[in-house]
């Protein structure tokens, strides 16, 4: 076996702030510890949370490495006490609590998945954080069943993108989905959704409405919050279910839950971070078993929408924050 460098090279962030707060340093390289697997990482994803993270606004958790990066892909290359079913010399990506804009990245064996057959790097790096989150909130959280329907906000980004596939490949009856443009509705659309509705121009409760005949929608996976909070409720089907998995629009909002009550409606959210390895290993499993045979068939694709190299890390944070991408941003080796 190679022998491992004493240090490499990471991105910092050296105080809360713009996009230029992002450096690359020289850090220790980690060793593994127990139940955990050192891979050397060949692509990273960029996600909401690191650009939250830099801002000061989603510190790592306690124990977590402050080094953003949440998703990686890569061969494995160290083991440690107690791995029984990851080899080094594995290509895997895996989900992490940080420190994956990083040369090197430790990852908990549950939270590591195979690299699906003819995947790339790239291509591999952009699952974890993103079906992760999908799967636990759409599916378990939100229950969504074939022949529902379901309203994504946030189309074409990495987990509207994601979650407009899974719905349409478990047979969801109406998929509709927000998007800030004409063309990027139409982006939405050719990835499964019944119709992209464009936030900007059109009223997605009056749309939605009039296409369920009046009914509403049975699930709803909202990122938004703000004054989506009480125009969800509108569009929300009898026993009907709303995920929230952020709040761009703000976490606080005055609301009639009125609406609410005569539907028999849910409102439930969930965080992914701060879970224990078993927690997440949980999910990891049924993905495992349920979604990576479709990856692996290639009837479901991460929506790739550009890379930067990891030095250029400000760079691909700046394009998160413009919102311009249709999918994934990825930082390479």
């Amino acid at each position: 076996m190679t022998a491992l460098p004493a240090t490499m090279t990471a991105i910092e962030i050296t105080e809360p702030g713009g996009a230029e707060v992002l450096r690359p340093a020289s850090r220790p390289t980690p060793l593994p510890g127990a139940g955990e697997v050192l891979i050397e990482v060949a692509a990273a994803g960029v996600n909401r949370p690191d650009v939250l993270q830099r801002q000061g606004g989603y510190p790592p958790p306690p124990g977590a490495s402050d080094i953003p990066g949440l998703e990686i892909a890569g061969k494995v290359v160290s083991v440690g006490l107690g791995v029984h079913h990851t080899k080094i010399g594995d290509n895997v990506c895996a989900l992490v609590t940080g420190g994956g804009y990083a040369a090197y990245c430790v990852a908990p064996e549950p939270q590591c998945l195979p690299v699906p057959k003819g995947f790339s790097m790239v291509e591999a790096a952009a699952l974890p954080e993103t079906f992760f989150t999908v799967w636990t909130n759409l599916f378990e959280r939100g229950g969504l069943k074939a022949g529902e329907s379901v309203l994504i906000h946030g189309g074409t980004s990495g987990i509207g993108t994601t979650a407009i596939q899974l719905a349409k490949a478990f047979g969801a009856r109406q998929i509709f989905a927000t998007a800030g443009s004409r063309d990027k509705c139409h982006a939405c659309e050719k990835l499964g959704a019944t119709r992209g509705i464009d936030y900007k121009h059109e009223d997605f409760v009056k749309i939605v409405r009039e296409a369920t005949g009046n009914l509403g929608v049975d699930v709803i996976l909202d990122m938004v919050g703000g004054d989506y909070i009480q125009k969800n409720i509108s569009a929300l089907a009898v026993e009907g279910r709303i995920v929230y998995i952020a709040f761009l629009r703000g976490s606080e909002a005055s609301v009639n839950f009125m609406p609410l009550m005569l539907k028999r409606g849910t409102i439930t959210g969930s965080t992914l971070r701060a879970r224990s390895v078993e927690q997440k290993g949980a999910i990891a499993a049924p993905l495992k078993r349920q979604v990576w045979p479709l990856l692996d068939q290639g009837k479901i694709k991460p929506q790739i929408y550009r890379t930067f190299p990891l030095a250029q890390a400000a760079e691909a944070h700046r394009l998160m924050e413009s919102s311009e991408h249709i999918g994934k941003i990825v930082l390479t080796a």
